[in-house]
């Protein structure tokens, strides 16, 4: 697990975060990877005991759950070097791609609440910070990006009203609102979390802009999480739906009020998200071609190793020129959101794209280097290519959002 790194205006501090997030990938991501996907029972990933919690607590004892958080709530936002967040992911990424898009959506409702003015969610967030033990763990409720995506692309404001609303439905009372609805089975961390950030509809007539998103406890009465899905890859990251049922919430959870206002913080936590699955698929796909030229130069036919073949050479050349592609667009874009005025989705959306299929294509590579003992759970290239086939498809499905941010370009 490593790669020659080229960036060499990396800064110090970046380094050393580094040096102590790389072992964690690879001595407690890995192996615990391994354990969840051999489960069964995909509710078992998630249970009391189940070395997912141990993983958790070990990524918060390293800190870097508050990251993203403002100084004021008690995070670190600013401190490290903007560099250093798709370094990380992208590092996590190698050694297992679920869980570190699992912990890293885990953060983004109390990156959210620590964003707002309500003192309650604020104090939310403090919470959230000072817990190593990793009793809060969150999830982004949100409809899939295609259901408002339209609305937070540039060039799109003629159709920002239309009335078509995906978040849940609300009742406004004295003391809060309800809300009803459910929300679609792909949520991430759903089936563990204990907060999710949901968009709900507050005034219908508007449509997208009319929604707000609250940060809502799901331990209230009225909430019920599916059994979690069971899926062909990425089963260290459940996913369930979400139902609410006469759910009282008071009008202090609201992180927020007014889409229209919020339209850039909106725009900045989806393309957060993005960037999220686009670096840990990079580390997928430099995990791939590691796995590859280590078994190439282990393997012998024909009385020597496979590495020494031509077409063996020329294979992991180009595996190495994609994995070097998308780990430099990726941190290209991550490294400009984190640090422009405004995110750019259009880039973030064709990140994602990008390198989950970057990731797709060097895993399979992988396969065909490692022949039928690719495609035994024995080695780890066959769960690294389930886990890139379903990337391609988490938080939109690539041809999905391409066509969307494809339309948007076009204006």
């Amino acid at each position: 697990m490593g790669y020659f790194e080229l960036d060499l205006s990396i800064p110090g501090d970046v380094k050393a975060i580094t040096r102590e997030v790389r072992p964690f990938a690879k001595k407690r991501l890995r192996p615990a990877g391994i354990e969840l996907d051999n489960l069964h029972d995909p509710a078992a990933v998630c249970a009391v005991n189940s070395v997912i919690r141990d993983v958790f607590k070990a990524y918060r004892k390293l800190g870097l759950h508050v990251l993203d958080i403002p100084k004021q709530a008690g995070g670190m936002a600013g401190e490290l070097h903007h560099k250093a967040g798709p370094i990380i992911v992208e590092e996590m990424g190698q050694g297992d791609a679920g869980l570190a898009v699992s912990m890293e959506v885990s953060n983004l409702p109390f990156v959210l609440a620590a964003m707002s003015s309500q003192p309650v969610l604020q104090e939310l967030a403090k919470a959230y910070c000072a817990d190593t033990d990793a009793r809060m763990i969150g999830c982004w409720a949100m409809p899939d990006a295609g259901d408002y995506l339209d609305w937070l692309l540039p060039g799109n404001g003629a159709d920002s009203h239309t009335p078509h609303t995906p978040g849940l439905a609300s009742i406004s009372r004295e003391d809060g609102y309800v809300i009803n609805g459910e929300i679609t089975a792909w949520i991430a961390n759903a089936p563990m979390a204990t907060h999710a950030a949901v968009l709900v509809s507050l005034d219908p007539s508007r449509g997208i802009p009319g929604c707000g998103v609250a940060i809502v406890p799901l331990d209230l009465p009225g909430i019920t999480v599916s059994n979690p899905l069971d899926r062909i890859g990425q089963r260290t990251l459940p996913r369930s739906r979400i139902s609410f049922k006469d759910v009282k919430i008071p009008f202090t959870l609201m992180a927020v009020s007014d889409m229209e206002k919020a339209r850039p913080q909106m725009t900045g936590m989806l393309a957060r998200t993005n960037n999220i699955i686009a670096a840990a698929s990079v580390g997928l796909a430099q995990a791939a071609y590691d796995e590859a030229i280590h078994y190439a130069k282990q393997r012998v036919q024909g009385g020597v190793p496979i590495f020494t073949h031509k077409n063996i050479k020329l294979q992991l050349f180009n595996m190495f020129t994609k994995v070097e592609t998308a780990r430099a667009y990726s941190r290209r874009v991550g490294n400009y959101n984190r640090t422009a005025e405004s995110a750019s989705l259009h880039h973030s959306l064709a990140a994602k794209v990008f390198c989950t299929r970057t990731a797709f294509d060097v895993a399979s590579d992988a396969i065909a280097i490692f022949g039928g003992n690719g495609l035994t759970r024995e080695y780890p290239v066959e769960k690294m290519f389930r886990d890139a086939r379903v990337a391609m498809l988490s938080d939109g499905e690539n041809n999905t959002l391409s066509i969307t941010a494809a339309g948007e370009l076009a204006r």
